[in-house]
Protein backbone atom coordinates (compact mmCIF):
# COMPACT_ATOMS: atom_id res chain seq x y z
CA UNK A 1 0.00 0.00 0.00
CA UNK A 2 1.39 3.39 -1.00
CA UNK A 3 0.69 6.55 0.91
CA UNK A 4 0.80 10.02 -0.54
CA UNK A 5 2.10 12.58 1.92
CA UNK A 6 1.02 16.14 1.30
CA UNK A 7 2.94 18.89 3.09
CA UNK A 8 0.86 21.09 5.39
CA UNK A 9 0.31 24.74 4.64
CA UNK A 10 0.65 25.42 8.38
CA UNK A 11 -3.10 25.98 8.71
CA UNK A 12 -5.22 22.85 9.08
CA UNK A 13 -8.33 24.71 7.93
CA UNK A 14 -6.61 25.78 4.70
CA UNK A 15 -5.51 22.18 4.20
CA UNK A 16 -9.15 21.12 4.58
CA UNK A 17 -10.15 23.38 1.69
CA UNK A 18 -11.42 26.53 3.39
CA UNK A 19 -10.81 29.84 1.63
CA UNK A 20 -7.65 31.59 2.85
CA UNK A 21 -9.47 34.37 4.75
CA UNK A 22 -11.91 31.96 6.37
CA UNK A 23 -9.09 29.56 7.30
CA UNK A 24 -7.21 32.38 9.05
CA UNK A 25 -10.28 33.33 11.09
CA UNK A 26 -10.91 29.70 12.04
CA UNK A 27 -7.30 29.20 13.10
CA UNK A 28 -7.38 32.25 15.38
CA UNK A 29 -10.67 31.12 16.92
CA UNK A 30 -9.33 27.58 17.39
CA UNK A 31 -6.22 28.89 19.16
CA UNK A 32 -8.33 31.06 21.46
CA UNK A 33 -10.79 28.23 22.14
CA UNK A 34 -7.98 25.86 23.09
CA UNK A 35 -6.64 28.40 25.58
CA UNK A 36 -10.07 28.79 27.20
CA UNK A 37 -10.39 24.99 27.41
CA UNK A 38 -6.92 24.69 28.97
CA UNK A 39 -7.66 27.33 31.61
CA UNK A 40 -10.95 25.66 32.55
CA UNK A 41 -9.20 22.28 32.81
CA UNK A 42 -6.21 23.62 34.76
CA UNK A 43 -8.57 25.09 37.34
CA UNK A 44 -10.58 21.87 37.41
CA UNK A 45 -13.76 23.87 36.95
CA UNK A 46 -17.06 22.08 36.54
CA UNK A 47 -19.18 23.39 33.67
CA UNK A 48 -21.54 25.29 35.97
CA UNK A 49 -18.67 27.00 37.78
CA UNK A 50 -17.01 27.87 34.47
CA UNK A 51 -20.31 29.24 33.15
CA UNK A 52 -20.65 31.53 36.15
CA UNK A 53 -17.13 32.90 35.72
CA UNK A 54 -17.56 33.30 31.96
CA UNK A 55 -20.99 34.88 32.22
CA UNK A 56 -22.61 32.29 29.96
CA UNK A 57 -24.91 29.30 30.39
CA UNK A 58 -23.73 25.77 31.17
CA UNK A 59 -24.84 24.52 27.72
CA UNK A 60 -22.65 27.24 26.18
CA UNK A 61 -19.66 25.94 28.17
CA UNK A 62 -20.52 22.44 26.97
CA UNK A 63 -20.42 23.68 23.36
CA UNK A 64 -17.06 25.31 24.07
CA UNK A 65 -15.57 22.17 25.59
CA UNK A 66 -16.86 20.06 22.67
CA UNK A 67 -15.02 22.35 20.25
CA UNK A 68 -18.09 23.83 18.52
CA UNK A 69 -15.95 26.55 16.94
CA UNK A 70 -18.80 27.61 14.65
CA UNK A 71 -20.74 28.90 17.67
CA UNK A 72 -18.08 31.28 19.02
CA UNK A 73 -16.80 34.58 17.69
CA UNK A 74 -13.27 35.84 18.24
CA UNK A 75 -14.68 38.58 20.48
CA UNK A 76 -16.60 36.09 22.63
CA UNK A 77 -13.51 33.93 23.12
CA UNK A 78 -11.33 36.92 24.01
CA UNK A 79 -13.97 38.01 26.53
CA UNK A 80 -13.94 34.53 28.08
CA UNK A 81 -10.16 34.58 28.36
CA UNK A 82 -10.29 38.00 30.03
CA UNK A 83 -12.88 36.72 32.52
CA UNK A 84 -10.50 33.87 33.32
CA UNK A 85 -7.75 36.40 34.02
CA UNK A 86 -5.80 35.87 30.83
CA UNK A 87 -4.21 38.65 28.82
CA UNK A 88 -4.61 38.28 25.06
CA UNK A 89 -2.07 39.70 22.62
CA UNK A 90 -2.00 39.08 18.87
CA UNK A 91 1.04 38.52 16.71
CA UNK A 92 0.77 39.38 13.03
CA UNK A 93 3.18 37.70 10.63
CA UNK A 94 3.45 38.92 7.06
CA UNK A 95 4.15 36.18 4.57
CA UNK A 96 6.48 36.87 1.66
CA UNK A 97 4.70 37.48 -1.63
CA UNK A 98 4.33 34.32 -3.70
Amino acid sequence: MKFKITPSSGNVFRDLGFRHDEAEHLLVRADLMIQVQKLIASRRLKQRAAAKILGVTQPRVSDLLRGRIDLFSTDALIDMLARLGARVRLTVKVRPAA
